[in-house]
């Protein structure tokens, strides 16, 4: 495409993507924005899946098919991987004596959930017992995965205060897989209890793998988002779950009680109750009133607080990109930058940490500066 682009609003991108069946008459140049701001937030495959289901999918540009056709290989190269690469770690793993939880975009894949149409996929999580973590990381050393570099106080880092071991990396495919034995940080202020996870997880059939029951997926989901201090997937996570909540809740008569019942058991039902709050708000997800009321009591959260977080993350989690960008969304990310620190550590903690952080980079500009 050679024209240049033309800015986008990021609803702009939401609606193409909601429903492509009003592309068929846009502009080139129109085409060229969507892509690239489709492309930065890695919704590029979910738009083309969309795209190639409507009755004009034959009669594209041929610009902006080249880019539709190859997202959607792309995607479809990454799903089968996903799965070529759970197998050969299925086999890594039979000798470990617990539930082998697959987490997000590998769960997604094998399960043939709807988000997982369309969608581009990176790490492989799984989530096993603490007590099984050790033996986890051993057999997986045994079949060729390997810890990347860390100093003793990353190390220290990860294995005394995270909910994972240092991610382990292949060294012959290059494929990394992250090793949980919890959905949020042992430091973090609301950390659940992780046998309840595993408790109600679901086998995967003709494999060693389970996933979490589907309230807990949703959840997960949602504090994977809600606890992030980065958002470059933020809007992608969305979609992830508009689709969950549309596909489970059609399969249960009683699947909005058991979410808030299993939210509060887990002492989660902050992070869900924004994430309905903001997939109903953003998308129009259909969230029932009674739901988000319960859950907005149950999570205690003042109304003042509300409009700090409704003024951060309706900003925050619109497309990272030149094209829709906007000063207040930037500071909107800083804001998430700050609280995504603020739930992971306690005070004290976090400034130790980020003070290593600040110096060791500045230590390392300025040696990098005077050679």
């Amino acid at each position: 495409m050679t024209r240049s682009p033309t800015k986008l609003a990021a609803q702009d991108l939401i609606d193409a993507i909601k429903y492509p069946e009003k592309l068929g008459n846009i502009s080139l140049q129109r085409w060229d924005s969507l892509l690239r701001v489709a492309k930065r937030t890695n919704l590029v495959g979910r738009l083309a899946e969309g795209v190639n289901q409507t009755e004009f999918s034959d009669k594209l540009p041929a610009q902006a098919r080249t880019h539709l056709d190859s997202a959607r290989i792309l995607t479809l190269h990454q799903r089968e991987a996903i799965e070529w690469e759970t197998r050969h770690i299925g086999k890594a793993l039979e000798s470990v004596s617990t539930p082998i939880i697959l987490l997000k975009g590998a769960a997604y894949a094998l399960k043939n959930l709807a988000t997982a149409h369309g969608r581009l996929f990176g790490d492989i999580d799984v989530l096993v017992s603490q007590d099984s973590i050790n033996q986890t990381e051993a057999a997986l050393m045994m079949h060729g995965w390997v810890s990347g570099h860390h100093d003793s106080y990353d190390e220290r880092y990860y294995r005394k205060w995270m909910h994972e071991i240092p991610p382990m990396t292949h060294r012959a495919r290059g494929t990394v897989i992250d090793v949980h034995h919890n959905i949020l940080p042992l430091t973090a202020r609301n950390t659940p209890d992780a046998e309840l996870l595993l408790a109600a997880s679901q086998p995967i059939p003709n494999t060693i793998f389970s996933t979490l029951c589907p309230a807990d997926m949703i959840i997960h989901s949602a504090t994977h988002l809600f606890h992030e201090s980065e958002l470059q997937n933020g809007l992608r996570d969305l979609f992830d779950l508009d689709a969950l909540i549309k596909e489970f809740s059609a399969q249960a008569t009683d699947f909005w009680r058991e979410l808030v019942d299993r939210a509060t058991l887990l002492g989660l039902a902050l992070p869900l109750y924004l994430a309905l709050r903001y997939t109903s708000t953003i998308l129009g997800t259909d969230i029932p009133a009674q739901t988000r009321a319960e859950l907005e009591k149950t999570s205690a959260v003042r109304q003042t607080s509300i409009r700090t977080l409704d003024a951060i993350y309706l900003r925050a989690l619109m497309p990272d990109h030149p094209l829709c960008g906007h000063l207040s969304a930037d500071i909107a990310r800083a804001a998430v930058y700050l609280r995504g620190h603020y739930l992971r550590m306690p005070p004290r903690l976090l400034t130790m940490h980020l003070g290593r952080k600040l110096f060791l980079r500045l230590y390392r500009n300025t040696s990098r500066s005077t050679k």
